[in-house]
């Protein structure tokens, strides 16, 4: 995959809140590809941590969709370059994700990230400006809520209730119930997709678990001993 990146890296924190607010705009809350679910054919999961040598590695696993095969998982390493600032983790962890993107065979049809998209104190959360730059369908699929207001959405696998923007009241995401009996994910739009299409697919990619199989798959391949950068995991 060929990846053009408009803006630099190393910046300062200043510097990279003026990019958010210059990129933000630029993302797509609607549906791009007509009928997606019906259409798509691959689906991208990523998971990104510090290792314990201090540099910052990216995994993404490629699965079939809708049958959740995995095809290939990848990793890269690059050295930290940013801190750790809630709600610019595309700062830190952005150029270790697009090495991985760039090491892959097929590209996805869509890509779930354990991370925010419009739930966003600036609308534009790692799903986001990861989506926008690879020019790729994108959705958060988080653990954990970064900015909003939600409330319990019923115990039932599907139900969810909105995320609200406390200034303005704008749904920015959804609290979504995936498996009964356990705790909610937040879903929001990364990029190029509708809220109501990211909740249909952060479903369909679940298999009776609580977190979507892509992430599933790019978590357990992080967990592995690295095996050089930008080296296959698996293949099959």
């Amino acid at each position: 995959m060929r990846i053009s990146c408009p803006h630099r890296w190393s910046v300062t924190p200043e510097e990279a809140i003026e990019i958010q607010r210059s990129l933000a705009p630029q993302v797509i809350d609607e549906d791009v590809v007509p009928d997606l679910l019906s259409v798509a054919h691959r689906v991208a999961g990523v998971d990104v941590h510090q290792t314990p040598s201090g540099k910052m590695r990216a995994v993404v696993c490629v699965l079939t969709f809708p049958e959740l095969i995995e095809e290939e998982c990848i990793s890269a390493e690059v050295e930290v370059s940013f801190p750790y600032i809630p709600g610019l983790l595309a700062f830190r962890e952005g150029p270790a994700v697009l090495k991985a993107f760039e090491k892959i065979k097929a590209d996805p049809d869509f890509i779930l990230w354990d991370a925010q998209g419009r739930a966003h104190q600036r609308r534009i959360g790692l799903a986001s400006q990861m989506g926008l730059i690879l020019d790729i369908p994108s959705i958060g699929c988080a653990k954990s809520i970064l900015y909003g207001e939600w409330t319990e959405p019923k115990d039932e696998v599907g139900s969810w209730t909105p995320i609200t923007d406390p200034k303005n009241g704008d749904v920015i995401g959804a609290t979504l119930r995936t498996k009964k009996g356990v705790q909610p994910v937040f879903v929001s739009v990364g990029h190029k997709v509708s809220l109501n299409t990211a909740i249909e697919l952060v479903l369909k990619c679940c298999a009776g678990y609580r977190i979507p199989e892509p992430l599933r798959c790019a978590h357990r391949c992080a967990k592995e001993q690295p095996r050089g950068q930008g080296e296959q995991l698996s293949l099959f």
